[in-house]
C-alpha cells in the first residue's frame, strides 16, 4: 500500500487567486455588493459559497440572486484564469512524489469538463491516478465528492495513508470525514487565522505540505 496525496486544484496547485478575486468582484457588482480586496476576500470567504454571499449581504441571497452571482463569477473567471499559472514549485513536487514511489490524484470543485483541459495544458495529467472535477451544481462542499473519488481509486488507496492538500477549511473537513489526513496551505482562499481552528497542520508552502504528508501517511 502506497502513501497517497489527493491534491486540490484552485488556490493550491493552481495559483488563481487574482482571477478568483476579479470574478468574485464581478459577481458582487450584479447585486450591489461592494468589491473586496484580496485580504478582505480571504478573511470573509466560506464554503458552502452561499454562506459567503449571505455574510456579505447580511441575508440569504434569493434563488435569482444566487444564479446571477454564480453565472457572473464563472463567466469572468473563465476570462481571467488563462493568465494564471501553477503555484511555485508545484511541478517539481508532483514529479518528486511520484519518483519516490508514492501515488497522487486530483480532486477539485471546479467543473469537471473545464478542469481536464487545464490540467492537460500544464502537462500534469500523467502525474495523477485520477483527475476528478465537480459534477452537479456549484457552491457545495467537498465531502461527498471525496467519498466518490476514493471509491473510484479503489483498494490500492487507503484513507489512513492518504493526505488531502488544499487551501480551504472544507478540504480538511472532507478529509477527516473519510478517515484521511489533511494539510492546509495558506496561499489560497483562506487566511491562516481561518485555517488553524480546523485542527490540522497549516503550512505556508506546498513543499512544507508534501513533507508533512510523507510523515502523516507513512
Amino acid at each position: 500500500m502506497r502513501n497517497h496525496i489527493i491534491w486540490d486544484w484552485n488556490g493550491t496547485l493552481f495559483h488563481d487567486m487574482e482571477a478568483v478575486l476579479g470574478a468574485s468582484n464581478a459577481a458582487f457588482a450584479t447585486i450591489g455588493i461592494a468589491p473586496l480586496t484580496l485580504q478582505e476576500y480571504r478573511e470573509q470567504y466560506e464554503i458552502p459559497i452561499p454562506r459567503f454571499y449571505e455574510r456579505l449581504l447580511g441575508r440569504q441571497p434569493t434563488e435569482a440572486e444566487w444564479l446571477l452571482l454564480d453565472d457572473a463569477f464563472h463567466d469572468r473567471y473563465h476570462e481571467l484564469s488563462p493568465a494564471c499559472g501553477l503555484t511555485e514549485g508545484a511541478l517539481g513536487l508532483l514529479s518528486g512524489w511520484g519518483a519516490a514511489g508514492h501515488s497522487q490524484s486530483l480532486l477539485s470543485m471546479y467543473e469537471h469538463e473545464r478542469l481536464l483541459p487545464v490540467v492537460e495544458r500544464f502537462g500534469l495529467t500523467g502525474h495523477f491516478l485520477r483527475v476528478d472535477g465537480r459534477s452537479g451544481p456549484s457552491g457545495g462542499q467537498k465531502a461527498a465528492h471525496l467519498t466518490r473519488h476514493l471509491a473510484a481509486l479503489g483498494d490500492g488507496v487507503a484513507p489512513a495513508r492518504t493526505v488531502l492538500i488544499g487551501d480551504a477549511a472544507d478540504d480538511a473537513l472532507a478529509a477527516l470525514s473519510v478517515g484521511a489526513h489533511a494539510v492546509l496551505y495558506t496561499g489560497g482562499s483562506h487566511t491562516r487565522e481561518k485555517l488553524e481552528p480546523v485542527g490540522v497542520p497549516v503550512v505556508d508552502s506546498l513543499a512544507e505540505a508534501v513533507e508533512l504528508a510523507a510523515r502523516l501517511a507513512g
